[in-house]
């Protein structure tokens, strides 16, 4: 199960969970274009329906996704880190918060199964720049635990915005 906490600060939201697939496995999954709408929503909450992306350092990237109420939204930035398949660093700037641009940080750490536990993937998400503005931070901080048990459900087991339940 996800977790996300926002520091005291109000300014970090650091959000993680364990996914049983290989890192190359995930980092493909939150870069490729094809895949990112197969996983990132869910029915009568909101989904992304198309993603592009120019995965480079200085790479621009954006999103267009529907709400429930098929309100149309988008997210953009450029990509800051790239190196595949432990570290992704871009900016994020949603149409829902205003000129605010944030950092996204993502870190894959491979974790070998020993006994009974699973090998896969430690992701940790690190978001920052909500200092000017805590409700945003709370919005996201909900939003990425939502995003990454998607994530996890697609890895493991193969469920898509139109399957999941």
């Amino acid at each position: 199960m996800a977790s996300a906490t926002i520091t005291p600060d109000q300014n970090t939201i650091l959000a993680e969970i364990f996914i049983a697939a290989p890192s190359e496995r995930v980092f493909e999954a939150i870069t490729d274009p094809a895949q990112m709408p197969l996983w990132w929503g869910q029915q009568g909450m909101y989904r992304i329906t198309r993603w592009r992306a120019d995965l480079r350092p200085g790479g621009s990237w954006s999103s267009v996704g529907i709400s429930a109420d098929g309100t149309s939204f988008r997210v953009d930035g450029e990509y800051l880190e790239v190196d595949p398949p432990r570290h992704l660093v871009y900016t994020w700037v949603a149409s829902w918060t205003g000129p605010l641009t944030t950092v996204v940080r993502w870190d894959l750490e491979p974790r070998s199964g020993t006994g009974s536990q699973k090998s896969g993937t430690l992701v940790k998400i690190r978001h920052e720049g909500f200092a000017a503005a805590p409700p945003a931070a709370a919005a996201h901080a909900d939003g990425w635990k939502r995003v990454l048990g998607w994530l996890e459900g697609f890895l493991e087991r193969s469920e898509t915005v139109d399957t999941r339940r």
